[in-house]
């Protein structure tokens, strides 16, 4: 297969929201645990309070994950930092804080880790929370040899990502290949294309390399899934399952 020859700085195995399902999503417990098993790079899920603090959480909504109500958007910084994210998972886990992203950003600098941060953004606030992620992101990795790559399912948040701090790599993510899949990433300047792994074929692969993109996937918790991602020469592997797989292979 033809690979891109631009290099890729980035490890093959990304655990998903700091250490999947061991520990409460997108918590620093869950970003520790992660790397007590081993792995040196993570993805995160990061959006914008209601006074443009960046922080760590998937839903739009705050009930699955914390003990919290309504849209998490809506909320200060200074109440959302009141909440508890970890006592839904279990009781080890009670009293878990929302972590900013700032805090996570400072911990992987600090342990020469890398970080995939995904621009959740409240619905309506795209084109504004790629601008301020990008722009914290920016900050905080000036002078790091290895940047943060941004990836968003949101074409907004990209190009406002992109209008930001162009010089930071970008992922578009989907969970289809729509028509215009790849021309859509080229146009955004992506770097790389991230899908659900079943999504990818060994044509698909091909031609995603041949524009010079890298192709990686969500979220594989199968060993025959990964196995089958390794033999189509695929980039990289997001998965929760940090328990099972070696991030050294």
């Amino acid at each position: 297969m033809n690979a891109p020859t631009a290099p890729w700085p980035y490890p093959r195995w990304i655990a998903h929201r700091g250490a999947g399902r061991l520990a409460p999503e997108n918590t620093l417990a869950a970003f520790r645990l992660g790397a007590a098993h081993g792995w040196r790079m993570f993805e995160c899920d990061a959006k914008l309070s209601a006074d443009g603090v960046a922080f760590l959480l998937h839903d739009a909504t705050l009930p699955r994950t914390t003990n919290g109500r309504g849209t998490a958007g809506d909320l200060t910084w200074g109440e959302l930092a009141q909440l508890d994210a970890g006592a839904w998972h279990s009781r080890q886990y009670a009293g878990e804080p929302i972590p900013t992203l700032e805090s996570l950003a400072r911990w992987c600098i600090a342990n020469h880790y890398y970080l995939n941060i995904e621009i959740k953004p409240t619905p309506g606030a795209e084109e504004v929370t790629g601008r301020a992620v990008a722009a914290l992101a920016a900050r905080l990795w000036h002078g790091q040899d290895v940047p943060p790559l941004l990836t968003s399912f949101q074409p907004l948040a990209l190009s406002g990502a992109r209008e930001t701090a162009p010089q930071l790599p970008r992922g578009l993510l989907l969970d289809k290949l729509h028509d215009g899949w790849l021309d859509t990433a080229l146009q955004l300047g992506c770097v790389a294309i991230v899908c659900s792994h079943a999504l990818w074929t060994a044509d698909h692969v091909q031609a995603v390399h041949r524009a010079g993109l890298r192709a990686l996937s969500y979220t594989v918790n199968d060993e025959w899934a990964a196995e089958r991602l390794i033999e189509l020469d695929t980039d990289g592997i997001i998965s929760d399952r940090v328990d099972l797989f070696s991030p050294a292979r």
